[in-house]
């Protein structure tokens, strides 16, 4: 499967593109800023991008949707909590649970992980984990934003440790010392890690 980290806009957010490398199928999450790049990155290997996928509304993770459907008519994928907050249409609306499958190799899990916005959502799939701003690599998503709570967030974040130690996790911003981390590592080195009750030596 092909996965590509792309760095974009002002803010270290990472968007990502994934490919099935059979069929030519893939997946944008989070195409927040720089269209023009995004869309080099999908013609490259020739991709045929069928979702759009957003991890939470907020604009630095959304504001090129529009842009990457109009050249891919691709599908723009939101969870049902967070659709109130998007001043756009969202054509296929998310709930926890959901697959997305794509192609022969991406199918991806909907984990709803709120905290950072009501309907944040990670995706899960072949040992990847895509975590938005829910959790960073040595830190977590913010909760003094408006419709954020830290309560939750927390929560959410145990949730996600109960998944293989090995998890590779790609974060949303790039605000780490490394651009992905592992939730074994996570578990031992995230300032959050003590105080949401995830912490493990």
């Amino acid at each position: 499967m092909i996965v590509k980290q792309l760095k974009v806009g002002m803010m270290e957010n990472l968007c990502y593109i994934l490919g099935c490398e059979q069929t030519g199928k893939g997946v944008v999450i989070d195409p927040g800023d720089d269209p023009e790049q995004i869309l080099s990155e999908i013609q490259n290997p020739g991709l045929d991008i069928e979702y759009i996928l957003n991890t939470h509304f907020h604009f630095d993770h959304t504001q090129c949707n529009q842009d990457v459907k109009e050249s891919t008519n691709a599908y723009i994928t939101m969870h049902m909590d967070d659709i109130p907050y998007y001043q756009a249409p969202v054509d296929i609306v998310l709930k926890s649970g959901d697959t997305i499958q794509c192609g022969e190799e991406i199918n991806l899990q909907v984990l709803h992980t709120p905290g950072h916005t009501p309907g944040g959502v990670c995706f899960y799939g072949d040992g990847r984990l895509f975590t938005g701003d829910t959790l960073f690599v040595g830190d977590s998503g913010r909760t003094d934003l408006p419709y954020s709570n830290r309560n939750s967030l927390g929560a959410s974040i145990r949730e996600l440790m109960k998944l293989p130690e090995e998890t590779m996790i790609f974060p949303g911003h790039d605000y780490g010392a490394t651009p992905t981390s592992t939730l074994r590592e996570e578990k031992r080195n995230n300032v959050n890690a003590k105080e949401y009750g995830f912490y493990q030596p």
